[in-house]
């Protein structure tokens, strides 16, 4: 599985033809496919290329295994 740093998720923002990646307890999400991801925004709220640990588990309506759905294509460097 492929390891990436903060700065390299980044530039999976989902714009201009880039995927959309999104970290989660250190786990690398391609959410590109999703509708809630369009344009690499999700309600507004958040955008890819972030870690989203922090809001997913303090501030989502939603709970974390909504990320079951995507795949994970990596992890981050420790």
């Amino acid at each position: 599985m492929q390891e990436f740093t903060l700065e390299e998720v980044a530039k999976f923002n989902g714009k201009d033809g880039q995927k959309a990646y999104v970290v989660y307890a250190g786990n690398v999400y391609d959410v590109s496919e999703s509708d809630f991801w369009d344009g690499g925004e999700h309600m507004g709220l958040h955008e890819a290329g972030e870690d989203l640990t922090e809001a997913l588990d303090l501030e989502a309506p939603h709970e974390t295994d909504a990320l079951e759905n995507y795949p994970i294509v990596g992890t981050i460097k420790k």
